[in-house]
């Protein structure tokens, strides 16, 4: 496992509370940093994750709120960034794929306004809420943010059209936003391939095996291997930005 010295640092990840961000929290945490975990109001696994996290001496302070609402987003940014006494990391980890099992992409029907609102808002638009709302606190620090992008973004099948086509928007994004707070802040993504997470839990294991058959690590990602690559691309990779890091053992 990589680490890096973070004490007297400041980290907000986004959708903190399972897989992906719970990693990040609990791995920037262990460097010394200061954490604010954000969830969804009520939440009661992201809530006895912090008291567990809490209880093994790391600092964490939860932040809720769901980013998918304007105006909530922002103000639970506001308010971690002010519990923080700053910020120096923004992980927009949140995200969703609207559905318990993959949508075929001849299913056009399936993609309703309402499920294309719900992606958007959740897995794009949040990206650029919780951005805005830390940029003046990062720009401060000359900190880093590192989005949670997808190899579905690239072109690759992923849940649905729609996600993948949010998260190819978070890689326009990133891009974006590397040249919009420059030279003060950098910006990153990560793509994560297939990831052992509570959402590809339930999947039929011939589905995954097929995955895993294509990658030249044989093997799925954890969650801390995508946690790892934030690190980096946060607390180290000084003259980085505007890029995104694929993660995926090497599919072909």
């Amino acid at each position: 496992m990589i680490t890096a010295d973070l004490r007297g640092r400041s980290v907000l990840v986004t959708g903190g509370g399972s897989g992906i961000g719970l990693a990040a929290v609990e791995l920037f945490a262990q460097c010394g940093a200061r954490v604010a975990l954000n969830h969804l109001p009520n939440d009661e696994r992201a809530a006895a994750e912090i008291e567990r996290l809490k209880g093994q001496g790391f600092d964490i302070v939860p932040a809720e709120g769901d980013v998918s609402r304007p105006g909530e987003a922002e103000e639970m940014v506001r308010q971690a960034v002010a519990r923080l006494g700053g910020l120096d990391v923004l992980i927009n980890n949140a995200a969703t794929p609207g559905t318990q099992e993959p949508i075929d992409f001849a299913r056009l029907d399936a993609m309703t306004e309402a499920f294309w609102q719900l992606i958007l808002s959740t897995n794009l638009v949040s990206v650029f809420r919780c951005s805005h709302a830390a940029a003046p606190a990062l720009r401060a620090a000359r900190g880093a943010i590192v989005n949670t992008a997808s190899v579905a973004g690239l072109g690759r099948p992923g849940s649905s059209i729609a996600y993948g086509a949010a998260k190819a928007g978070v890689i326009n994004l990133t891009k974006a936003l590397a040249r919009a707070l420059a030279p003060e802040v950098r910006v990153n993504a990560v793509a994560p391939g297939l990831v052992e997470t509570p959402w590809t839990s339930t999947w039929p294991a011939e589905r995954k095996r097929a995955a895993i058959e294509r990658t030249l690590l044989a093997k799925a990602a954890k969650p801390i291997d995508i946690a790892e690559t934030m690190l980096f691309l946060a607390a180290g990779a000084g003259h980085i930005t505007g890029e995104t890091i694929v993660v995926d053992g090497g599919f072909n």
